[in-house]
């Protein structure tokens, strides 16, 4: 069975409308479409953090993209209507764990609300041949089992994000068999599956309260120690060039394959990737040649789980998707990224130079 390849000549000159596009895992993906030759139309709100990889790429000022929210639903669908996409990535969303005990409302209209918004415009929309929807590792029910979650495990969440993320599962499931083929006959013929992601690492976040960014504003900037809340949580750690890889291949193989791909798909690492926060820490402190390790030992914090491990067997055998990067050169290439960057190198440069190592890795 032929692997789940990202292929430049199906995106050259294709209409492709991204939401979240000014985030980080959507500025990566607009800019590899449109280095592709991809004509993309972005919805999304402005970046939230200064300096933003959507700015510094150059992404920002396209004609085709627009600044606002998910959840207006009607100005979702114009735009859709207006800019007739071929293909349909929905990105935007609520991502963090923390904000969403801040703003839990928030998250739940952002992340189910907004899905749902999105998939309705594109039942009005006859040009839609594919919609990828991008949730979360953490829309399961978290055990804190040793064994990674399937597909078919039950889906929900004690934090109001990943209790969305399960909704929009939900969400995406019920709209899915309700209003599209080939689950209703005879009805609008969009393809649509959601893909599970793990947590994803590389250049140019620069979120709050999240991992990358915060190991790098301490040893880039001030020198102060990393602190982390969990260092013994155990997260299936990966590139962010892999579930971006695997949300354009899946999306052609929405396009061009027979039936079986319109479901949920796991995408994370090998199993041997799965690792302890303390462990990616240290790695990257070193990669980075700065920094030093602390812990916040802070007892008021939210909760957070402990344990995740994905099973992506189902991608595996299905789809024939393969990680290509292990964790170590994962975490090379993103210090390598911010330092290079940092130095002042051209930030579209050291973007577009990975992304051309990850195009010529074989999968493992």
């Amino acid at each position: 069975m032929e692997g789940l390849v990202v292929d430049p000549a199906f995106w050259r000159g294709r209409r492709v409308f991204v939401t979240g596009h000014t985030g980080f895992k959507g500025s990566w993906l607009t800019f590899w479409l449109r280095r592709m030759g991809a004509q993309v139309s972005g919805y999304a709100l402005a970046p939230e953090t200064q300096p933003s990889l959507f700015q510094v790429l150059g992404l920002d000022g396209h004609p085709d993209d627009v600044l606002a929210d998910i959840g207006e639903a009607e100005r979702v669908r114009e735009r859709i209507r207006l800019f007739q996409p071929e293909i349909v990535l929905h990105l935007a969303a609520q991502a963090l764990v923390r904000r969403s005990y801040d703003e839990p409302v928030e998250t739940f209209a952002t992340n189910v609300v907004g899905t749902a918004a999105v998939l309705d415009a594109v039942r009005a929309a006859p040009s839609v041949k594919a919609v990828v929807v991008v949730t979360s590792d953490k829309c399961y029910d978290n055990r804190e089992w040793d064994w990674p979650y399937r597909e078919i495990d039950p889906l929900g969440g004690r934090d109001p994000y990943s209790a969305s993320k399960g909704a929009a599962e939900i969400v995406i499931d019920s709209m899915r068999r309700s209003f599209f083929a080939p689950y209703r006959p005879g009805a609008h013929p969009a393809r649509i599956a959601s893909v599970r992601a793990g947590n994803v690492i590389g250049g140019g976040d620069w979120s709050t309260d999240r991992l990358i960014p915060d190991i790098i504003r301490a040893c880039l900037g001030e020198g102060a120690a990393v602190k982390l809340r969990s260092p013994h949580a155990v997260r299936p750690w990966q590139h962010v060039l892999e579930p971006v890889a695997a949300y354009l291949a899946l999306a052609q193989r929405l396009c061009t394959a027979e039936a079986g791909v319109d479901e949920a798909f796991n995408i994370g690492p090998s199993d041997s990737d799965c690792r302890p926060v303390a462990d990616v820490t240290r790695q990257l402190i070193d990669a980075l040649g700065a920094g030093a390790l602390d812990y916040d030992a802070n007892d008021a914090n939210p909760h957070e789980a402990q344990l995740l491990r994905l099973d992506c067997s189902k991608a595996r055998a299905r789809l024939g998707w393969r990680p290509r990067l292990s964790l170590e050169r994962a975490i090379a290439m993103t210090a390598e990224w911010y330092k290079r960057v940092d130095a002042g190198e051209d930030a579209a440069a050291v973007t577009a130079e990975q992304i051309a190592e990850f195009e010529a890795l074989s999968p493992a």
